[in-house]
């Protein structure tokens, strides 16, 4: 087994447990996903799927950086929601935006791009903070995870084999 390949099988087994637990907590423990929470599983989904191929593919050379780039940027463009959703639950009260039309409503009656400005925007679902633990809430988890995902793609797959 390459060295790349291991911690690529590893990057993507935390993020098949992060969905998990999302799920677990949506089916299990009742706590419905606000549009950023939807975004940031999508975004946790993408930087699986970056994991496994490059564990399935496990390329040499030049290969790798694309790789440790697909994963950086998806892990990294789910921090950044994750950090945005953080911001709107830290918002004094009074200033989070109302709530919206569920997310599965605006796809159906609006162009994509507007829905994702809108859910970026945040709004009072996604002020919300119904679940803690070690004082974080579940977006702050999902940032921290993000960035440690980030790290273990670009360290796994931009790293010099072992001669």
């Amino acid at each position: 087994m390459t060295p790349s390949r291991l911690p690529n099988f590893a990057g993507f087994l935390l993020c098949a447990g992060l969905l998990a637990f999302a799920l677990y907590s949506q089916f299990y423990l009742h706590l419905e996903p606000c549009p950023l929470c939807i975004f940031q599983r999508v975004g946790i989904a993408a930087t699986a799927a970056a994991f496994l191929v490059a564990a399935l593919h496990n390329p040499r050379g030049g290969g790798r950086t694309v790789y440790a780039v697909l994963i950086a940027l998806a892990a990294l463009a789910t921090a950044a929601v994750a950090a945005r959703h953080v911001y709107i639950q830290h918002l004094p009260p009074g200033t989070i935006p109302s709530c919206g039309a569920p997310l599965g409503v605006m796809l159906k009656f609006s162009p994509v791009f507007q829905v994702i400005k809108k859910v970026l925007t945040g709004s009072g679902e996604c002020g919300e903070v119904n679940w803690r633990f070690l004082g974080l809430a579940m977006p702050a988890w999902v940032l921290l995870w993000s960035l440690a995902l980030a790290a273990l793609g670009l360290r796994a797959n931009l790293r010099r084999a072992a001669a």
